[in-house]
C-alpha cells in the first residue's frame, strides 16, 4: 500500500509541473505603429536654383498642418497662409536672390501623432538684373494719344518672357490695345484707336525675377495708375496755313500758321499723327545748321524729336496765315500760341497732312506712324 500512495504522489507532483493546454503562449512586445500623417513640401529639402517667384508650399497628407515657418537668412519669416482645411500652407511674397532660406512645419495626422519636416534650400543667384521703368508715372493727366512706354536698362534677350509679365487694366471701359517692340530696350502699348476721354489705367510690370535669358533676371516690378484727360486733337493741313484744334471731334480753335516750306521736303512740316511730347514756355531753337544761334522762341510745344514744335514766331508774322516758310515747326502768332499752349496736355495726338514729306520714324515716339496690323506684329507674342 505504502509503494502505491508513493507512486501516485509522485504522479500528482508530474502533473502540477506540466503546462495548462488551455493558457495563451506568451507573446513579445508590440512597438507603437509609425504616423500615419506625412509631411512634404516644395522646393524639397538641399534644393538648389529655386525661382524667386516659385511659392513654397508645405502639405500635410492624411493630418493637419500645425504652424508653418519659412525663415530668411536675417531670421525674418517669409510671410504665408494656411489654406481652409489647413492641410497645406504657400507663401505669398517672393523670396530672395541668392539667399539661403529654412523652414520648419509641425502637424498632427489623423491618428493624433505628432509629425514634422525641417529643411533648407537656396535660391537662384542671377549672372546680372535688368531694370525697367514705365511711362507716363503714377497720377500723370495725358492726352488721348498717349502711349504707355516700358523701357529697360538693358536689351532683355526674351522679349516674350518680358512681354508676358505685362498687363493693362482700364476702366471704366476696356480698351483694345497691342504691345509692339519699338526698340530693343522699349516695348510700348498703345490703344487701336485714341484712348476714350477720362479712362483710368494701371499698368503692371511684373518684371521681378522673370527671366530674360543669357543668365539675367528682372530687378524689380513696377507699376503706374495714371488718367487719360479730355479729347483734344491738333489738324493742320499744311497747304491751308492754319491750325484747328478738336476737342470731342468739334472744332474750337482756328490759328493762322506758317508751315514748313512746300518747295523743300527736308524743310516740311512731315505728314503723319504726331504726340506732344513738352511743353516748354521758352523753347531754344538754335540751329548752327542754318545759322541759328541763341533764337528763342515763347510757348513751344514739341511735337517731335526730329525737330518739328508749335511754338510763337512773331518775326515770321508777315507769313502767318499767308505763307509756308518755317524750317518744319508751325509757327503761331504769340497770343495764339499762349491760347493754344494753355490747352495742350502731353499726348494730345496732332495730325499733319498735306506736305511733300513724310515723319520718319526717328523721334522717341512714332507709335502712331505705324499701322494697326503692323504694330500688332511688333509684338513678341504674336
Amino acid at each position: 500500500m505504502r509503494r502505491v500512495v508513493a507512486l501516485l504522489t509522485g504522479l500528482a507532483l508530474l502533473a502540477g509541473c506540466s503546462a495548462d493546454p488551455a493558457s495563451p503562449a506568451p507573446t513579445a512586445p508590440v512597438p507603437d505603429a509609425k504616423p500615419v500623417a506625412k509631411i512634404t513640401a516644395d522646393p524639397a529639402p538641399a534644393a538648389k536654383n529655386v525661382e524667386v517667384t516659385k511659392a513654397v508650399t508645405v502639405r500635410i497628407a492624411d493630418g493637419e498642418l500645425d504652424t508653418v515657418a519659412l525663415t530668411n537668412p536675417q531670421g525674418k519669416q517669409v510671410e504665408g497662409e494656411f489654406a481652409a482645411d489647413r492641410r497645406s500652407w504657400h507663401t505669398t511674397e517672393d523670396l530672395g536672390f541668392g539667399k539661403s532660406y529654412s523652414y520648419a512645419a509641425k502637424g498632427t495626422g489623423t491618428d493624433g501623432k505628432p509629425v514634422q519636416l525641417a529643411g533648407k534650400f537656396t535660391t537662384v543667384s542671377p549672372a546680372s538684373t535688368i531694370r525697367a521703368t514705365v511711362n507716363p508715372v503714377d497720377d500723370a493727366v495725358v492726352g488721348v494719344g498717349m502711349p504707355i512706354s516700358v523701357k529697360f536698362d538693358r536689351p532683355p534677350a526674351d522679349r516674350a518672357a518680358a512681354e508676358k509679365a505685362l498687363a493693362v487694366e482700364t476702366s471704366p471701359t476696356e480698351v483694345e490695345g497691342s504691345w509692339a517692340w519699338i526698340k530693343p530696350t522699349q516695348v510700348d502699348w498703345r490703344p487701336k484707336q485714341y484712348w476714350p476721354a477720362h479712362t483710368k489705367v494701371k499698368v503692371s510690370a511684373n518684371l521681378y525675377g522673370v527671366k530674360y535669358g543669357d543668365g539675367a533676371y528682372g530687378k524689380a516690378d513696377v507699376t503706374s495708375e495714371f488718367a487719360i484727360g479730355r479729347n483734344q486733337v491738333v489738324k493742320v493741313h499744311t497747304p491751308d496755313h492754319e491750325m484747328n484744334v478738336y476737342r470731342d471731334g468739334a472744332k474750337v480753335a482756328s490759328y493762322p500758321s506758317s508751315n514748313g516750306r512746300d518747295a523743300d521736303p527736308n524743310l516740311n512740316t512731315p505728314n503723319g499723327t504726331l504726340i506732344v511730347m513738352t511743353r516748354e514756355p521758352v523753347g531754344d531753337f538754335s540751329n548752327p545748321r542754318y545759322g541759328y544761334t541763341n533764337v528763342k522762341k515763347k510757348w513751344s510745344v514739341r511735337i517731335s524729336n526730329h525737330g518739328e514744335y508749335i511754338h510763337e514766331n512773331e518775326e515770321n508774322a508777315a507769313n502767318i496765315g499767308k505763307a509756308n516758310t518755317s524750317h518744319g515747326c508751325v509757327n503761331l502768332r504769340e497770343d495764339d500760341a499762349k491760347a493754344y499752349f494753355d490747352s495742350a496736355l502731353i499726348g494730345d495726338p496732332v495730325e499733319i497732312t498735306g506736305s511733300k514729306a513724310k515723319m520718319p520714324r526717328t523721334s522717341d515716339v512714332f507709335d502712331w506712324l505705324i499701322p494697326w496690323s503692323e504694330w500688332q506684329a511688333m509684338s513678341a507674342l504674336r
